[in-house]
């Protein structure tokens, strides 16, 4: 009995110290009428129960304007970026936010505002 409830205190801090995933960086490159994104994460991923799974571009209304999935753990990769192309962002959209999604806590409180306007030539980088 004791093991058991001991071992479940191991597994429930494990858990814990990974935490959510935080974005650090994203460069917004525009392609015609669509966008390439590319998102950098950092999340203390600890296998395939516990890692950054996805992120994706939301415009002001809730609406995903794209979502980029990630299928295995980056354990020995951090901080890691990955790209998404073909992001249709309606022209009128000045403002979009980029979230990030871990297998244990869902969506990041942490959302990165995009200002689309202040953009200069055809991309640029935003970091929080």
């Amino acid at each position: 009995m004791y093991r058991f409830v001991g071992l479940a205190l191991i597994w429930v801090s494990f858990g814990v110290v990974a935490g959510e995933v935080s974005i650090e960086n994203a460069v917004f490159s525009k392609t015609g009428n669509s966008w390439h994104v590319d998102v950098t994460l950092k999340h203390a991923d600890s296998g395939w129960k516990h890692y950054a799974d996805a992120w994706r571009v939301v415009l002001p209304n809730g609406d995903v304007a794209g979502t980029r999935t990630l299928f295995h753990p980056h354990v020995d990769e951090q901080p890691f970026t990955r790209s998404l192309g073909s992001v249709a962002i309606p022209a009128a959209t000045h403002k979009v936010f980029v979230e990030a999604h871990d297998k244990v806590h869902g969506w990041s409180k942490q959302r990165l505002e995009v200002d689309l306007s202040k953009r200069s030539g055809k991309g640029f980088q935003v970091n929080p």
